[in-house]
């Protein structure tokens, strides 16, 4: 499953009244790691953390999917 890009990550955590750290705990990654995804500066490694990670992510997007199409990507 691939990841939304980094553009919308931060959004869709912040309209679902999630903190860095909770998604964080939830990946099991620490919270910088969520800070660098949302920037755009890392990437998540292929696995198991990736693929929760994109699960999370499309999961937020179905929820909230004003974010989508209120969000631009550069």
């Amino acid at each position: 499953m691939p990841l939304l890009p980094p553009a919308f990550r931060g959004p869709l955590r912040r309209a679902a009244g999630l903190t860095q750290r909770q998604v964080a705990q939830a990946i099991g990654v620490r919270p910088l790691q969520i800070l660098r995804w949302e920037a755009g500066e890392a990437e998540p490694r292929p696995g198991e953390r990736r693929a929760a990670y994109s699960r999370l992510l499309q999961g937020l997007a179905q929820q909230h999917p004003d974010v989508i199409t209120s969000t631009a990507v550069p």
